[in-house]
């Protein structure tokens, strides 16, 4: 024996399983997103980023580090690059000696040898004072490696440090490889052109080699720092002040000893060129075109930063990141189940405007997750999930419609959908009024009927009961088997209720007339029906459980009208009326029959009935109705 599961347990079950699918598919959309990293979210999440980096970038003075620029003014007083390298060698002693800079990089690489006076003087400074030289390392795989120049400043291989494998290098001449301290300064910029990571360490040829950065902190203060890097040996650029923050100083003003001394002193110094006609011009978070050298200042404030415990090093937080998905997916699939479409809308965007947040927040603190993963999620669930709610409210919506066409009446539907279908099946008290009519003796008119003839009888006979009550505006609740239940006065409000509810009862009283003749002629016993009517107030609306609800009322006017249409068994009328309903009737006039107790209690009550006269007028109007 199997159990057929109810259709509204099977929907409701059907829908939240459908959810369920959505919202692990939208999980699952962030966790490919995270690890695969595609070119087109790799590309959003960085744009993203670069928005970020520049609203939080710090625009306080970076008094850490100071800029010597080789720009238009110095080449232009000075002279064409590339200068000699005895002016090179001053430009260093001025910095060194003279302003007292904590240390030196030179973001320029030499790779032929120039006078030889000059190149000693560089080699000697580069050996013995905190000089920290350059070289470019290509990760380029070429048929022809580019090998130029005396690689300097190799390392044994790094523990628990990846190194990007390089392909080549364009290194200082031979004259200067006896340099103590000395840095790449060769980068891999993302695939839409922008400088944001750098090799941490490169590894070639067996050997490790320090970013500039690194090898300039190295160079002063003797403790060799390796740059973080992720597991591709990368390191994240945290450009975490602006490029106004830094004091970039002409070359010109050194070299003529004009700038001040407070600029330099104690400070790590970048000499590098902002010149365009020297080409070192790169793409950053911060601005298109921006010089190298300010890269490495970057990089220089992030690693300062680091050690002096000022910052953090980078981390994935895909912890956070899926944790935040599940439950944030997770509440949207059930909240969007539960709101209106628009406010299905709202929830996702008050998500991605809470997501934004965070990882703004995170993204200051280097996060290495995917800033888009999420807002992909919830894209996913705005095409999909709110469609699917707004199919299933349309389904609800059309199957409350058909269900609703059996009970009341098409103008009635329609202002109730004008007015909205869920507003209108809240259960609610309402002053109603109700009709209850029934076949009198129906088993003893059926017992000498064929199974089909008894059906048939049944059939028509409500037929007759019904379409009083749907002409007159009227709300059928149930059958109950030979008779019906309706009311006035819900779902719409109904002022002359009690007169509507009297009008089709007098139908009924025709319409059952017109089928008795019927009946007759075709050798059939006429059936009698009994009609009662009260009026009171009742729970009205969609009542049930989640197996089964229907559209009905609660309350004792229901009973009362019961116990009024059993009464008019033993009282000469078919239509027996209670007195709160006749005391709502406008349209009518009606005779008391005196008080009766109702059937079963111990209520005394006055009933009514309507005056002979106007129900032979009513049924000669009607009958004519009929004919016509």
């Amino acid at each position: 024996m199997r159990f057929a599961m109810p259709p509204s347990v099977s929907n409701f079950t059907s829908a939240w399983a459908t959810r369920a699918v959505i919202a692990c598919l939208s999980c699952l959309i962030v966790l490919l997103l995270e690890w695969q990293r595609p070119e087109l979210v790799t590309r959003l999440d960085e744009g993203l980023r670069d928005v970020f980096i520049r609203i939080v970038a710090d625009p306080t003075p970076e008094d850490r580090v100071t800029i010597i620029d080789i720009d238009e003014a110095s080449l232009g007083e000075i002279g064409p690059w590339p200068w000699p390298r005895q002016r090179v060698a001053d430009l260093v002693e001025i910095l060194l000696s003279n302003y007292g800079a904590r240390a030196v990089g030179l973001d320029i690489v030499f790779p032929d040898p120039g006078e030889a006076q000059g190149d000693a003087r560089l080699a000697s400074l580069a050996a013995h004072a905190p000089l920290n030289l350059a070289q470019i390392f290509d990760y380029t795989p070429r048929q022809l490696a580019i090998l130029q120049g005396t690689l300097a400043g190799g390392l044994n291989p790094q523990p628990h440090h990846g190194g990007v494998s390089a392909y080549g290098y364009i290194a200082n001449h031979a004259g200067l490889a006896g340099a103590r301290c000395i840095g790449n300064i060769g980068y891999l910029p993302d695939a839409d052109g922008v400088l944001r990571h750098t090799p941490g360490l490169t590894r070639y040829q067996g050997q490790d080699y320090l970013h500039f950065a690194s090898a300039l902190l190295a160079c002063s203060d003797s403790v060799r720092r390796v740059t973080p890097g992720n597991a591709e040996g990368l390191w994240r650029i945290p450009y975490t002040h602006t490029l106004s923050a830094y004091t970039v100083i002409s070359a010109a003003d050194i070299l003529r000893e004009s700038a001040p001394r407070s600029l330099i002193a104690g400070r790590y110094v970048l000499v590098g060129s902002s010149s365009l006609g020297l080409g070192d011009r790169v793409g950053t978070p911060l601005a298109s075109l921006s010089s190298g050298v300010m890269v490495h200042a970057a990089s220089l404030s992030g690693l300062l930063d680091l050690a002096e415990g000022r910052a953090r090093t980078p981390w994935s937080g895909r912890v956070w990141l899926l944790l935040w998905s599940v439950l944030s997916i997770a509440l949207a699939a059930v909240c969007i189940a539960r709101l209106s479409a628009w406010g299905g809308m709202l929830l996702l965007l008050g998500l991605v405007t809470a997501w934004l947040g965070l990882a703004f927040a995170a993204v200051a603190r280097q996060a290495e997750w995917s800033v888009t993963a999420p807002l992909w999620a919830y894209f996913f669930m705005l095409v999909v999930a709110i469609p699917h709610e707004w199919w299933q409210t349309q389904r609800k919506s059309r199957h409350l419609l058909t269900t609703f066409s059996h009970y009341v009446a098409q103008p009635v539907l329609d202002e109730m959908v004008r007015l909205g279908m869920k507003r209108s099946l809240e259960p609610t008290q309402r002053e109603i009024t109700v009709l209850i009519a029934d076949m009198e003796g129906y088993t003893r008119n059926t017992s000498s009927l064929s199974l089909e003839d008894a059906a048939t009888l049944t059939k028509d006979f409500l037929g007759c009961l019904t379409r009083p009550v749907l002409a007159w505006r009227g709300t059928l609740d149930k059958y109950s088997g030979d008779g019906l239940v309706a009311f006035w006065g819900a779902p719409l409000a109904c002022p002359d209720q009690a007169d509507r509810a009297v009008n089709a009862a007098l139908e009924i009283l025709v319409e059952v007339d017109a089928f008795n003749a019927r009946r007759q002629r075709g050798g059939f016993a006429p059936v009698r029906v009994r009609i009662g009517i009260e009026s009171g107030r009742a729970l009205v609306g969609d009542l049930g459980t989640a197996f089964r609800s229907t559209y009905t009322a609660v309350g004792d006017c229901i009973n009362f009208a019961s116990r009024l249409e059993s009464a008019a068994r033993d009282l000469p009328t078919q239509l027996l009326i209670g007195s709160a309903a006749n005391g709502q009737l406008t349209q009518h006039q009606t005779a008391s029959l005196g008080l009766i107790t109702l059937r079963g209690t111990e209520t005394t009550i006055e009933v009514f009935a309507v005056r002979p006269g106007e129900i032979a007028a009513r049924h000669c109007a009607d009958q004519t109705k009929l004919l016509t």
